[in-house]
């Protein structure tokens, strides 16, 4: 294992909690521990892959990613410092092109690094070239990822928290490249780790859709200028989604993508999920004009709820996207272009894999409707006109039904309404308690949810 011993605890503790990839701010960290650590590069500036946990108290920890820089302290360099020790600068090598382009080429050669009792696989598919070696960027927004562009032609996400198995986005971008799945941006390598500590995902390399829109923009930029221009997309981006799904549940021999039969237990734990979600936020909402249309209906969501879980055929579950949205996608000169099949970055990895109802995306997708027609005046100034976002949402639905495979969705429309109801229901409860915590003037939003659903008939 490479040597890191000059590299102080309390010196890493200090840039390691103030990381925008550190998930657990709340908690404080007892200890940090490097677990393994690898080294990639031998000749200054060195470069070694870190696996560092984190322990909080009582007892918990997390395991997270952190390739380092070493070169020597003359060398004057000064981004992203982490610490200077012993005549070295430590800092972290996701800023420095040289190491970017060492992670590259190990992924080109399909290496194998050992340390102790672990091994960095690096893997290569090639499939959208190789990148070139010139230009070499790091992309400027860091949130539970790092990534970083070659070329303008390829995107590598590096996972900066580590978890046991196989990260969702490599298994499905994997079975839909496998399948000539046309609307995702192709793989072209990865690294993963496997040894004593446990078997992960840390990194992905994709094509780089330089010249495409992302479709939460375009949403936003049309509404404020041509409301009807974006809905010209909209029925194919339905036809996209359906065509996902039918992918996903497209191989029965293949049991982790197989889809399968939902228990009446499974829906309703949903049901349940979201009963628990509804106890904590309706009982103590703030004072706002905002939630003042849904004050005191917790029991009437509650209601509804058990009702729509009375379904006796609820279609079958398969691998999902797990997190869509308008900001998950964008439209390319090919047409839409599907991304971040990770899933929730909140969730446990176990749960990101989990089987769903394929209309708990659709949910997720008109839920983000809501958002841009809302979105349009709190950030552009411009409200959606009358109509629009229910325009997107049967628009989208008529493109959806159009392509989805039957046998994956509930029998007949009223089913498939009920159902896709429950994961709004859900989808609004959430978002409720995500903008009360972090953007209270976005609270509207999730409540006209909320409310639309209670009025419905």
């Amino acid at each position: 294992m490479a040597d890191l011993s000059r590299l102080e605890e309390a010196r890493l503790h200090d840039w390691f909690v103030t990381q925008r990839w550190f998930g657990s701010k709340a908690r404080e960290v007892a200890h940090l521990n490097v677990l393994e650590a690898f080294t990639l590069r031998e000749e200054p500036p060195r470069l070694v892959l870190a696996l560092i946990e984190a322990r909080f108290h009582p007892g918990t920890h997390e395991v997270y990613q952190v390739p380092l820089g070493v070169r020597p302290e003359s060398d004057g360099w000064t981004e992203r410092v982490i610490a200077t020790a012993g005549g070295e600068t430590f800092y972290d090598a996701l800023a420095d092109p040289a190491h970017a382009r060492e992670l590259l080429h190990l992924m080109r050669a399909g290496s194998d690094v050992q340390a102790g009792e672990g091994t960095l696989e690096f893997r290569w598919m090639g499939a959208v070239g190789d990148g070139g070696t010139v230009d070499v960027r790091p992309v400027g927004v860091e949130q539970s990822n790092s990534s970083i562009v070659f070329g303008e032609r390829l995107i590598l996400k590096t996972f900066r928290r580590v978890e046991p198995g196989i990260n969702p986005e490599l298994e499905l971008l994997r079975f839909l490249s496998e399948r000539d799945f046309p609307h995702i941006a192709p793989i072209a390598g990865w690294f993963a780790y496997e040894g004593r500590l446990m078997d992960a995902t840390l990194g992905i390399l994709q094509e780089y859709l330089a010249d495409a829109l992302d479709g939460w923009e375009l949403a936003l930029d049309t509404l404020s200028s041509d409301p009807d221009a974006f809905l010209a997309h909209v029925h194919s981006l339905g036809v996209v989604t359906g065509e996902l799904h039918t992918v996903l549940g497209s191989d029965a021999s293949d049991p982790a993508f197989a889809p399968e039969e939902p228990s009446m237990e499974s829906l309703s734990l949903i049901t349940a999920t979201i009963d628990e979600e509804i106890e904590r936020i309706f009982v103590e909402l703030p004072e706002l004009d905002a939630l003042e249309s849904i004050r005191g209906r917790g029991q009437d969501v509650q209601e509804r709820l058990q009702m729509l879980s009375n379904l006796r055929a609820a279609g079958r579950v398969i691998r999902c996207h797990g997190d869509y949205h308008l900001g998950q996608t964008m439209l390319a000169d090919r047409g839409w272009v599907l991304l971040d099949f990770e899933g929730e970055p909140a969730r446990p990895l176990p749960q990101r894999r989990l089987k769903r109802s394929p209309l708990r995306d659709v949910a997720g997708m008109l839920r983000s409707f809501s958002y841009a027609a809302a979105g349009s005046a709190l950030l552009r100034g411009a409200p959606a006109p009358d109509g629009w976002e229910e325009r997107a949402r049967v628009t989208f639905l008529e493109g959806y039904f159009d392509a989805a495979d039957p046998a994956l969705l509930p029998p007949g429309q009223e089913a498939g309404h009920k159902l896709l109801s429950i994961f709004e229901l859900e989808k609004a409860v959430y978002e409720l308690r995500y903008e009360l915590n972090n953007r209270p003037d976005w609270v509207g939003i999730p409540a006209a949810g909320i409310l639309r659903l209670l009025e419905q008939s």
